[in-house]
């Protein structure tokens, strides 16, 4: 076999074929332009929520380290801060929390951080600098001075009490430093130096080496190359140097922290079939709408060029060397359209992402920059250049010369068709678009694409139950103690609601219901089976650490273990919001009655979790009130101070039991509960609940009020926790109602976004189709001008022609919608436990009359420019 050396003729050829054809490369240039745009923009959109996510995230957290090696010892510290994978380190030394007011509403912690620690916690002072060690100096934030009243100047001197290992200390500091307040940041921090931290574990006489609570211990933040698989990665750095994180009851146990806000640390994580599946269609998808416009453009490109090719091949070019000539031109297209598209999708990306994130509740607003970006737009961009070239090249290559020097769009040689004796300019229209199946296919399913994807997103949001969303959010105001709305503070009789705050809210009016909610504030036990303490405890603790506290668990006669129980007490208003499981509430709606409610949890989804309580209709609790009890040692039995840190258990000094009787099974709504759970909880009438325990300590109050009356109670309950009694707080069903309208605002806009460039994408495809057919069909247009058909004959054929178009798509836009929707409810259902699924066909009934108006405005346009040249114009220039 000869090779002979033809680049440079192949190379002229297509340079000089593009250069014949100004016009359609300007075609084919917008449309490589617009999809690259596409994928820019909605790869700027994504990975900029990413962004703004992650900082969200890195804020709720404490920081941007990818993860943290937790209390550790000085010598394990020291060992593992060595290891070769890490890429940077930071120390961490947590001291203790102030928990009284001014911060009762507020997570501030003291402790130690080093330079690269402050920086990774967003502690890095715009004022001063960080403490010096062997000084009195602290660098704090504005939000911890403003709670204190101090204002942010170097030298001056504050004072905070807080807890350390549950003892109490107050110390003096010297500012040095700050920085702005961050809202997103949960926490603040109050720095000192390491050598202030070891002087006050010491004056406490702690050990940070064998402290139980960790005050003091050392923490080992670190950063990695990458944030993927962070905990694999932390996982084999504890490996290395013999420890493990697995159990807590194994040999060498080391705790880690894995900072979830990394989004490739959580894809790691979660990556399974599914997740692979799901990413794989949403890349097709996207791969395959930017498809549909340059396939559509380089077919039609290659139809009007056939002759061309057809001439080369009786001269000896090969298919192959066709091929090549197109996926030249298309390569030369791309250096024009790829970079034009990827400075205009950022930019729109850009103007999008502040719209987006606006409806995104505590997101970080932030443009990313990101390589990535254009990196991955410019490649999907080109492979689907040249996967949109591959199919007109092959046609290109397949004609024989003969069939391209007569060809027409859409003819076949063996084309045999049966004469009829009539034919209707519809039927001619029909009959055209039949010509070229290929080119009609695409045209119909690229604007069908646009109006799915809207029908979907407004399905998709429309979906979104509000109801079911507040289903847990049932009183429209609940006022309680600030730290009852803090995760994980526990009730107690120091922050029960006043009566006095109670009164001042029912003296503003409006109110529709109302009622209290008591906590238990004593001890009260319950007995139990071994098999239903496994079950209740057993999401919380490993099987090792399970067995454990069933050998030290307290036994009655019988051997059922002594459990503590935790009881609501409710007015009749808070009553009325239990969900009845099984069973009738009218019991508890008498006072001293001895009818008992069993609490059962349920999921997101309203199933019932069976293991969440023993008791069943009909059965009899029987309740221990311990009125005195002593800590005693359990092994002697002797008396022992919990503040020692010895063991201990509880010896009951004095009790009284009480039985009652299973009158239903309930759940309580999140936002009436304890907000912490345990122990089985039960349900009593409000003046049973105070009679039995003893206490009328109140939880909670919550109320509904009129329409009228929200916003004067909203002002109110806003004045008087801030102003009037910072000790308390209140939440409203209202804050929750915008939470969701953000949150589906937020996919309807991205959805609609996302549907508005697709449909782009599918009326410029429109728009080449039409375009490009007359243009090819300029020879038979004079023809058939000539043999009498009218202009306005002609253009009503081409009419119908876009209207044929315009009513395939809308069709096939309902099959689409009516076959998806089922499948993609199923999906939604599965992951958003509010949602309901909704048939709509609404966005196809509103843009029907927006597809009849440009199947016919287009070819009408389109054709004015081929009517200006005459019939014999028309017919030298295309011999």
């Amino acid at each position: 076999m000869i090779r002979v050396k033809n680049g440079k003729a192949i190379a002229n050829l297509s340079r000089k074929s593009l250069k014949a054809n100004r016009s359609r490369n300007l075609v084919a240039i917008a449309a490589i332009a617009l999809t690259t745009l596409l994928f820019t923009a909605l790869f700027t959109i994504a990975l900029s929520i990413n962004a703004g996510f992650q900082q969200s995230n890195f804020r709720q957290c404490g920081g941007f380290s990818h993860g943290t090696f937790k209390y550790l010892t000085e010598a394990q510290f020291d060992e593992l801060k060595t290891d070769p994978e890490l890429k940077a380190w930071g120390l961490r030394r947590f001291l203790g929390m102030p928990e009284e007011a001014p911060f009762n509403k507020s997570h501030v912690e003291v402790g130690y951080s080093d330079a690269m620690q402050a920086h990774w916690s967003y502690c890095d002072p715009t004022e001063g600098r960080l403490p010096t060690e062997g000084t009195d100096e602290a660098a704090t934030d504005t939000r911890v001075l403003e709670l204190l009243g101090i204002q942010p100047e170097l030298g001056e001197k504050f004072t905070v009490t807080f807890t350390v290992d549950g003892k109490q200390t107050t110390q003096t500091f010297i500012l040095c430093g700050w920085w702005e307040h961050d809202e997103a940041v949960i926490s603040s921090n109050i720095l000192i130096p390491e050598s202030r931290v070891n002087a006050i574990l010491e004056t406490l006489n702690i050990d940070p080496e064998s402290n139980d609570s960790q005050a003091g211990s050392w923490g080992l933040d670190v950063m990695f190359s990458n944030s993927w698989n962070i905990g694999q990665k932390m996982n084999e750095v504890l490996a290395r140097h013999g420890y493990q994180s697995e159990s807590r009851d194994k040999p060498g146990f080391i705790d880690i922290g894995v900072n979830w806000g990394y989004s490739g640390s959580q894809l790691a994580d979660q990556m399974d079939s599914g997740t692979v599946a799901a990413i794989a269609g949403l890349l097709a998808l996207i791969l395959l709408t930017g498809y549909l416009i340059i396939y559509n453009v380089f077919q039609i490109s290659v139809a009007g060029d056939i002759r061309f090719y057809g001439m080369l091949k009786t001269i000896g070019t090969t298919p192959r060397q066709l091929r090549r000539i197109i996926r030249r031109q298309a390569l030369t297209l791309s250096l024009f359209g790829i970079p034009l598209g990827l400075l205009l999708g950022w930019g729109i990306g850009a103007l999008l992402v502040p719209v987006v994130v606006k409806q995104l509740s505590g997101v970080v607003s932030t443009i990313s920059v990101s390589p990535l970006i254009f990196v991955i737009a410019a490649l999907f961009s080109l492979v689907t250049v040249l996967l949109s070239c591959a199919k007109p090249g092959r046609m290109a290559g397949r004609v024989s010369p003969i069939e391209a020097l007569r060809y027409t769009e859409g003819s076949s040689v063996k084309r045999k068709t049966k004469p009829t004796a009539g034919v209707s300019l519809s039927l001619m229209a029909l009959a055209n678009l039949g010509r070229s199946k290929g080119k009609t296919v695409v045209t119909i399913l690229s604007l069908s694409l646009a109006v799915l994807l809207l029908t979907m997103t407004v399905t998709f949001t429309g979906g979104f139950d509000m109801d079911k969303y507040l289903v847990d959010r049932v009183s429209d105001f609940i006022l309680s103690d600030a730290g009852y709305f803090q995760t994980g503070s526990l009730f107690s009789a120091d922050t029960a609601l006043p009566q006095e705050a109670i009164d001042a809210v029912t003296a503003q009016g409006g109110i529709t219901a109302g009622g209290r909610i008591y906590g238990e504030t004593g001890m009260v036990r319950e007995s139990i089976t071994e098999e239903h303490y496994r079950e209740l405890y057993s999401q919380w603790n490993s099987g090792e650490t399970l067995d454990q506290m069933v050998s030290a668990a307290q036994r009655t006669e019988e051997g059922l273990i002594e459990d503590s129980a935790q009881l609501y007490g409710m007015e009749d208003y808070p009553l009325d919001k239990l969900t009845a499981l099984e069973g009738e509430l009218s019991d508890l709606h008498t006072p001293g009655s001895k009818g008992i409610a069993a609490v059962y949890q349920t999921d997101d989804y309203g199933n019932v979790i069976e293991s969440s309580n023993w008791a069943k209709l009909g059965d009899t609790v029987k309740l221990e009130y311990v009125d005195e009890f002593d800590y005693v040692s359990p092994e002697t039995g002797e008396p022992v101070d919990p503040a020692s840190g010895e063991n201990y258990v509880l010896k009951v000094v004095k009790s009284h039991t009480v039985e009652y009787t299973v009158t239903a099974l309930v759940s309580v709504p999140t936002s009436l509960s304890y907000r912490y759970y345990g122990s089985d909880e039960f349900v009593l009438n409000a003046q049973t609940f105070i009679a039995d325990t003893g206490t009328d300590s109140v939880l909670l109050y919550a109320c509904d009020t009129t329409d009228e009356a929200t916003a004067d109670m909203e002002n109110f309950l806003i004045d008087y926790t801030q102003n009037q009694d910072p000790t308390l707080n209140y939440e409203s069903k209202a804050t929750y109602a915008a939470e969701f309208d953000g949150f589906r605002n937020m996919f309807l806009m991205l959805g609609g976004a996302l549907s508005f460039i697709v449909g782009l994408v599918g009326i410029l495809n429109f728009f080449n189709a039409i375009l490009t057919g007359i243009l090819s069909r300029r020879r038979e247009f004079a023809m058939l001008q000539s043999i009498g058909m009218t202009g306005k004959q002609l253009k009503t054929m081409l009419v119908c022609e876009g209207l044929i178009y315009a009513f395939g798509s809308i069709v096939l836009s309902l099959l689409l919608t009516v076959l998806a929707g089922p499948l993609l409810s199923r999906v939604l259902e599965g992951m958003f436990w509010f949602y309901s699924y909704h048939l709509t066909l609404t966005p196809i009934l509103i843009l029907m009359p927006v597809f009849v108006l440009l199947g016919a405005a287009l070819p009408l346009l389109s054709y004015r420019g081929v009517a200006k040249q005459t019939i014999v114009e028309r017919l030298r220039e295309a011999e």
